[in-house]
């Protein structure tokens, strides 16, 4: 699914105008409609009224229609008007079609609500450029200060916040949703506006499917006709071989646990054979706890706790990818061995984790790293990797930058984990959820990005189905409660998840 930038989307309602054909008052009233309906089914039944607030702007027309259609639907609606300059002329036409608007001059004006209800913010969407100040601030803040009581609804886009730069330090409504038409905004993707639009409703109004199809963008939102377009049935006439060998670079002494979750996801990631490369004091521990997994060590002293130089890949030309990185500690020694890995292997490879901590330690291995090879790292790694940013528009700039610098693939985790490719282009991932903030998370992420780049997958198609199929096989494991996942359930829920696809 394509995302849009503001004078795209504006573009988009102007083709669809003119070519559909329909009138800009009539787009808007198709457009708000929608939303009444989803908000009538969301509160059925409810004797809640409605206060609603509306801006000068088309916005502000949504809003109108929105507060007529729910009143010829008879539930209880107050509107007001706030005059923060002319109304565009499809707003004043719906104006004249909501007897029982009201007008909000300044923060004095603002209405006492004494019953709970629903506020729905229909004051400016993604025509905003920039930031709410003086009186109209005012009346955010005064909006805000009814969270307590009021659940609000935000159309299109929460007052205040820009669709396509940073909000940071800006008044924005707090949204419990967003309604957003059509298509997502970069600004509802980002982690730092999530306070301000809370769950984000994407609503069809029936933009020209034709513009759609034109439209050149960088980033997109997976979804399920992406993810049927990358994945590949499996073949009923393969064997083992046929879906790949990896080698797996894992553990250490105290963290065999991230050797054993990420082997156990490459397998599930459909891979056909898996090396795992430990230190020898993990030996018993991956053969007891994984064995479908094979085992080298390092041939050191029995109880070795780490990797050491001189390291060495036994049959190097019998694997299809290398993954490296869960539980490998930042040992000198291991550095040593990734210095030596990296200068004898130039195929398919996954960094996570301390391969990546070891890189931002020593960044003269980061020439080493083969290009298309994707790295996984959470925030805090990718600061440490490329440096800090004011803000989270800023990160995703940089992320662009330096996956079309090293040319790599670059995954930052989060919601709506955002993967950055050499070709420029950007893709988010829907699934997951906060459950996933727990040890081991990112193990399994690895595990199944290898196994997909062995069996052939090229690394963009891994990056959105992995990602997805991670997220996905969190999201079934945290269906009773959050709270309690690990991530083995995230393993144990990966077959639901290609099930999906599947169907």
């Amino acid at each position: 699914m394509k995302i849009l930038s503001a004078p795209q989307i504006r573009a988009a309602d102007a083709y669809t105008i003119a070519h559909e054909p329909v009138s800009g008052l009539l787009l808007m009233e198709r457009a708000a409609a929608a939303c009444a309906d989803w908000i009538m089914d969301r509160y059925a039944g409810s004797a809640r009224p409605f206060y609603i607030f509306c801006g000068p702007g088309n916005n502000g027309g949504d809003g109108l229609v929105i507060a007529r259609r729910l009143a010829e639907k008879g539930f209880s609606v107050y509107a007001w008007l706030v005059a923060a300059g002319n109304p565009s002329p499809d707003n004043l036409a719906n104006q004249a079609r909501v007897p029982f608007l009201q007008t909000i001059h300044a923060p004095a004006d603002f209405p006492q609500m004494e019953e709970p209800g629903v506020i729905i913010d229909a004051l400016f969407g993604t025509g905003l450029n920039r930031p709410l100040d003086g009186w109209v601030a005012g009346v955010i803040h005064q909006i805000n200060d009814q969270r307590g009581r009021q659940e609000i609804i935000a159309i299109d886009m929460p007052s205040g916040l820009m669709a396509d730069k940073s909000s940071k330090g800006y008044t924005c409504i707090h949204a419990r949703y967003t309604l957003t038409f059509e298509y997502w905004k970069l600004a509802l993707l980002m982690p730092e506006n999530g306070g301000f639009a809370g769950e984000t409703v994407l609503i069809p109004i029936g933009l020209h499917p034709a513009y759609s199809a034109a439209v050149q963008t960088e980033y997109h939102l997976t979804d399920m006709e992406m993810l049927r377009t990358v994945y590949r049935p499996r073949d009923p006439f393969a064997h083992k071989g046929t879906y790949g060998h990896a080698l797996l670079v894992a553990g250490s002494y105290g963290k065999m646990g991230a050797a054993v979750l990420s082997a156990r996801a490459v397998m599930r990631a459909g891979a056909g054979l898996l090396t795992v490369h430990i230190p020898r004091c993990g030996y018993e521990i991956m053969q007891t706890a994984f064995p479908e997994a094979m085992c080298e060590t390092e041939e050191l002293a029995l109880h070795s706790a780490h990797f050491d130089e001189p390291f060495r890949l036994r049959r190097a030309p019998d694997y299809d990818v290398i993954g490296i990185g869960p539980g490998i500690g930042t040992d000198p020694s291991t550095a040593k061995a990734l210095e030596r890995l990296l200068g004898h292997w130039q195929g398919p490879m996954v960094l996570d984790a301390d391969a990546l901590n070891i890189l931002s330690k020593w960044p003269s291995l980061m020439p080493l790293v083969p290009k298309h090879s994707i790295l996984t790292p959470h925030p805090r790694e990718f600061e440490r990797l490329f440096g800090s940013t004011g803000d989270q528009f800023g990160r995703l700039a940089l992320l662009r930058a330096k996956a079309a610098e090293w040319q790599w693939y670059i995954l930052l985790k989060g919601r709506f984990t955002a993967m950055a490719c050499p070709d420029g282009s950007v893709f988010f991932n829907p699934t997951g959820n906060p459950g996933m903030a727990t040890a081991g998370s990112g193990d399994v992420l690895t595990g199944i990005l290898t196994g997909l780049l062995a069996q052939g997958y090229a690394p963009k198609a891994a990056l959105i189905l992995g990602a997805w199929l991670h997220g996905k096989a969190g999201d079934l494991a945290a269906s009773v409660s959050p709270a309690s996942l690990i991530a083995s359930d995230i393993i144990a829920r990966l077959a639901n998840a290609f099930a999906e696809i599947q169907q």
